[in-house]
């Protein structure tokens, strides 16, 4: 997606962020994030080891629903426009998923040159269940 020209005076509280959706996730997936992230925890690619665990089947990575999150703040801001980003991971992404990120505003503020908007995120499954939840913090332009 081409990054957002969004400007401070555009947003309004109760503003929500431009759904983005990830998926079906597929096990090439994990695999590829495993490689880019270091992160070759065998819950995420192998099922024989994630059932002895007692997770009946390898699951995504918390971080790959993040980096969707992220992505979906970076597509409705713009670039370099994301200042704080924290999330809580609260559910498991399974293969085949779907998974749909988005926001709301949730205030604003400008002080000096920082024009500030404050977000409530999260990424959803396709049976509407948040993944992931979290706050972001982004700061806009001003058209003045």
């Amino acid at each position: 997606m081409k990054y957002a020209g969004r400007y401070f005076e555009d947003v309004q509280v109760g503003d929500e962020v431009t759904p983005l959706v990830k998926g079906p996730i597929q096990q090439i997936q994990l695999t590829r994030y495993a490689g880019a992230s270091g992160d070759f925890n065998p819950i995420h690619q192998d099922p024989e080891f994630a059932r002895n665990a007692g997770m009946g089947d390898v699951f995504a990575h918390g971080m790959l629903s993040m980096g969707f999150l992220g992505q979906a703040l970076t597509d409705w801001a713009g670039a370099g426009r994301v200042c704080r980003f924290g999330v809580r991971f609260a559910a498991l992404v399974r293969l085949k998923d779907t998974v749909t990120c988005t926001g709301r505003v949730v205030s604003k503020s400008s002080k000096d040159d920082a024009h500030l908007v404050e977000l409530e995120v999260w990424a959803q499954n396709q049976r509407g269940e948040k993944v992931v939840t979290g706050k972001a913090t982004v700061a806009l332009p001003s058209r003045a």
